[in-house]
């Protein structure tokens, strides 16, 4: 089917984005710092910011189980932006290529609405996107079926005319249930080649 749409994740797909890149400024060493993201303040935790729970609310849950670690935890949300290194290599050309294609162009990230304007800020493509669907502002995350339902209203176009790219396969097979088209991100040349194959960008 022809892509007329073309729906990005964000994190790991187009921006870098890490929270290692700030504990390990934090931290003397790498294993305090691989120890404080699995074990304390963990992916698990985080994806509570990405449904729309405070960072306030959520931080305050970890200082009172860990209250040696208070400034480490509300670095989370202080420092956020030292999370992030940059656009994935390569993405910030890829990008500029499809904005200027003819396909319409989306984006769908697990990401608190709290810090979803600065973080556009920082990276300055983000805000071309026709529209972006902010988990934090639906209060639903990937991937939860509402969530590409809630996609699929925003672009306005069938599930078949859409190609939807991410990094994590669980949630590629959410999207697959609704008939999208899907890449399995592992870096730019390779989202390149899919959408030349798919006549959106040319060789």
């Amino acid at each position: 089917m022809t892509v007329k749409a073309v729906l990005f994740d964000l994190g790991n797909v187009v921006v870098d984005w890490n929270p290692l890149h700030l504990y390990r400024q934090i931290f003397d060493s790498e294993d305090e710092a691989q120890r404080f993201v699995s074990e304390i303040c963990t992916l698990e935790w985080h994806t509570e910011h990405d449904r729309g729970v405070s960072f306030a609310e959520n931080a305050k849950l970890l200082i009172d189980q860990y209250p040696h670690f208070e400034s480490q935890i509300r670095a989370w949300r202080s420092r956020w932006l030292d999370m992030f290194t940059g656009y994935v290599p390569g993405m910030d050309d890829l990008m500029r290529d499809v904005f200027a294609s003819n396909a319409r162009v989306f984006a769908l990230s697990n990401i608190s609405d709290e810090i979803w304007q600065e973080t556009a800020d920082l990276f300055p493509l983000l805000h071309e996107f026709e529209d972006v669907v902010v988990s934090g502002a639906e209060r639903v995350v990937k991937p939860h079926p509402r969530i590409y339902e809630i996609a699929l209203e925003r672009v306005g176009l069938p599930a078949e005319n859409i190609l939807f790219t991410d990094d994590r396969l669980d949630n590629l097979h959410a999207a697959e249930a609704f008939g999208f088209q899907t890449h399995h991100f592992q870096g730019a040349h390779g989202l390149r080649e899919a959408l030349i194959s798919r006549d959106v960008l040319t060789g």
